[in-house]
């Protein structure tokens, strides 16, 4: 098993996707990136910790590659908009990469030059790639989210549609029973 952690702003949003992909096998949601340690979702919402929300995605990296990884986390948020996706505004919600090891990153620093140089609006990646000092687990109420409260209005409209962009785009990559 290997270990990926992405933040693409709130990672109830994020979870909720990796979960979904064949070859994964635990997602966590937590924060990494600041200095504070051992940091609360009070905290880290404040802006002032330096921590991103982020989520821990364990693989294997015989059933799903960390390209595809990436592929899915940079097509279910907006890695061009600074320190903010959509309403959730502010460095905690920033789009980083943590990588765990030298090739991690040399394949996230590519893949971002790739569809940097691909990208035909202009708009450039802002996404951090940067190493892992510490992912701090979030507590216990932010695991499994969206599964325990899909009726709620942030999970309808936000979660929802990058569920279904995603069960579109990366149906081949989805564990059986995420496909609709």
């Amino acid at each position: 098993m290997e270990m990926a952690i992405f933040g693409g702003g709130c990672f109830w949003c994020t979870e909720a996707v990796f979960k979904m992909l064949r070859g994964v096998s635990a997602v966590y949601p937590g924060y990494a990136g600041g200095t504070t340690p051992n940091p609360t979702y009070d905290e880290v919402s404040t802006g002032t910790t330096g921590h991103a929300e982020c989520t821990k995605v364990e693989f294997d990296p015989k059933e799903i590659s960390y390209e595809d990884l990436m592929s899915v986390f940079f097509s279910s948020h907006d890695g061009t908009s600074l320190n903010r996706q959509g309403n959730d505004v502010g460095t905690q919600y920033r789009s980083v990469i943590f990588y765990t090891t030298p090739e991690q990153k040399i394949k996230a620093e590519n893949f971002i030059k790739e569809i940097n140089s691909s990208t035909k609006d202009g708009k450039d990646l802002v996404t951090e790639v940067i190493p892992l000092d510490n992912f701090y687990l979030a507590e216990n109420y932010h695991k499994d989210y969206y599964e325990r409260h899909k009726d709620q209005a942030y999970c309808e409209l936000v979660i929802n549609p990058k569920l279904e962009k995603v069960q579109k785009k990366f149906e081949n990559l989805l564990k059986d029973n995420s496909k609709q």
